[in-house]
C-alpha cells in the first residue's frame, strides 16, 4: 500500500484518539457520499462536528490545513447533508480541521474548531 495512504490512516487514528481524549464521541469515519469523503463525524454535547484530517510528513510545502479548498468544502457539505438526512439528526454543524505533522519525536497535531463557514 502507498506510503501517502498509510500516512493518512495513522493521521485519522491519531485524530480519533486525539477527539475522543477531548471527550468527543466518534459517530463514523470515511462517511462517503458521491465523491465526497468525510473522515470523521464526532459530537460534542449538541454539536455536530464533521472532522477533516490532513496529515503530512512536513509542513515544508505549506501547513497541512492550508489544502482544504474550496472545492473540497463544497463536497464536505454536500455529505454532512446527505448525512445528517440519512441519520436524522438535528444539531448545529461545526466545520473543523485536524492538522497533522510528522515530526522526528511523533506527531504535532494542531486542532483547528470552526476552520471554514459553509455556504
Amino acid at each position: 500500500m502507498a506510503d501517502h495512504y498509510e500516512l493518512g490512516k495513522k493521521g485519522e487514528e491519531i485524530a480519533c484518539n486525539f477527539l475522543t481524549d477531548k471527550g468527543y464521541r466518534i459517530l463514523r469515519r470515511n462517511y462517503r457520499f458521491q465523491k465526497a469523503e468525510i473522515d470523521i463525524v464526532a459530537q460534542i454535547n449538541d454539536l455536530l462536528v464533521v472532522v477533516e484530517v490532513k496529515t503530512r510528513t512536513s509542513a515544508y510545502f505549506g501547513n497541512p490545513q492550508d489544502f482544504v479548498n474550496e472545492k473540497k468544502i463544497k463536497l464536505l457539505v454536500q455529505a454532512i447533508n446527505k448525512y445528517v438526512e440519512e441519520n436524522d439528526i438535528d444539531l448545529e454543524i461545526r466545520f473543523d480541521i485536524i492538522a497533522i505533522v510528522s515530526e522526528k519525536k511523533g506527531f504535532s497535531i494542531e486542532h483547528i474548531e470552526d476552520a471554514f463557514l459553509h455556504f
